[in-house]
């Protein structure tokens, strides 16, 4: 899962460049590497495993050692297999970012780099220690373009003074699925949805919780559904009952596949997402592209694709106004006009238009 949005990303480039994904990763019950080789659709990967020693002295600096060694493994497969890149594209700092360019000094060969992680931002202050820093500046200032995924992850970026001359917004890619059109159902009960992984100090699902359980105090035709799973379910999943919801307002369904998590989205009035902090919210974009409105804190993506035509923005931790917001768009669904929302959330999420903006970023970069 941690891997998702890349691979995503990486198909989404398929579609206009030739493309392969090197991916290494550590092995405590192994002394050897290992290299396998697989397929995602259209998409060759590349896996490296390297051996790591927990118990040994030296376990940080063999650990660092191996894991430029699974790289350099990588490589010289892909050599082996007549695939020389003219352009690397990195994602997530700072290791990552640190091999590209090793290889753009000995090779000459450019490389972008695409950032997800929240590590940046004020609300999940993990960016520390001073070589770190330096090291990250230095992979930044050597790229040909830096590509955050949202507007906020940019600029938490450059507030660490990562600063670059080439950044570019590109978002997560929605998985076509998610753009079928929406069927008119007919329920007694008005349905909002939740989709997470279930984190409470990054989504406040137990926020979601009391604010519906205060809605359902003044009407009863409403239903909350949350899908996913995560470190805090269970803890989650028992907080709820001691709220005593009335039966039949509120289902756990856990974690689900893809296209039955589009299904939810297609069967639902409206989406909520009160986190405390995202660097994208890749479930925004993929309730955009189910036509269905959204309601979330200004965070991640949200300021950028949310306005009054396909949704709310509410302030974080404001149980009331997210209260509000679930009861004004339940009565006003009228307004929200599935086939526009869905139609502009393509233009933005598709993996085509992300597909081709990065193909286009890299032909920049290659000049």
């Amino acid at each position: 899962m941690t891997g998702l949005f890349v691979q995503k990303h990486a198909e989404a480039m398929q579609l206009y460049d030739d493309v392969r994904v090197v991916y290494v990763h550590p092995n405590t019950d192994s002394k050897t590497f290992e290299i396998v080789e697989q397929r995602f659709g259209d998409l060759q990967e590349i896996i490296v495993y390297y051996p790591v020693f927990p118990r040994s002295f030296f376990y940080k600096f063999l650990k660092v050692i191996n894991y430029v060694r699974a790289y350099w493994k990588g490589y010289h497969w892909l050599k082996n297999n007549h695939f020389i890149p003219d352009i690397v594209h990195a994602n997530v700092l700072t290791r990552t970012g640190f091999i590209a360019y090793l290889y753009k000094k000995w090779k000459g060969t450019p490389y972008v780099i695409t950032e997800h992680w929240s590590r940046y931002l004020p609300q999940n202050p993990t960016y520390t220690g001073y070589f770190r820093k330096k090291l990250t500046q230095i992979v930044v200032k050597q790229a040909s373009a830096v590509l955050p995924v949202s507007v906020a992850l940019m600029q938490a970026m450059q507030n660490h003074r990562l600063h670059h001359p080439q950044y570019e917004i590109v978002y997560n890619v929605v998985d076509e699925e998610f753009f079928q059109e929406k069927e008119t159902v007919t329920r007694n009960k008005k349905r909002v949805l939740h989709v997470s992984c279930f984190s409470e100090q990054t989504k406040n699902v137990k926020g979601i919780l009391r604010a519906t359980r205060e809605l359902l105090e003044q009407r009863t035709d409403v239903e909350l559904i949350l899908v996913g799973t995560g470190p805090d379910f269970a803890d989650t999943y028992n907080y709820a009952k001691t709220l005593d919801f009335p039966t039949n307002t509120i289902a756990f369904i856990g974690e689900q596949t893809p296209v039955e998590v589009a299904e939810w989205f297609r069967q639902s009035d409206v989406f909520v997402l009160f986190s405390n902090y995202e660097t994208a919210g890749v479930v925004t974009a993929e309730s955009l592209a189910s036509g269905v409105p959204v309601i979330a804190t200004p965070t991640g993506i949200a300021l950028e694709v949310i306005n009054a035509s396909n949704g709310l923005i509410v302030d974080f931790q404001d149980e009331l106004a997210l209260q509000e917001s679930i009861r004004y768009i339940l009565e006003h669904t009228e307004q929200y006009d599935a086939r526009g929302i869905r139609s502009e959330a393509r233009k933005q999420f598709c993996s085509q238009v992300i597909g081709q903006k990065i193909h286009h970023i890299y032909q920049r970069a290659l000049r």
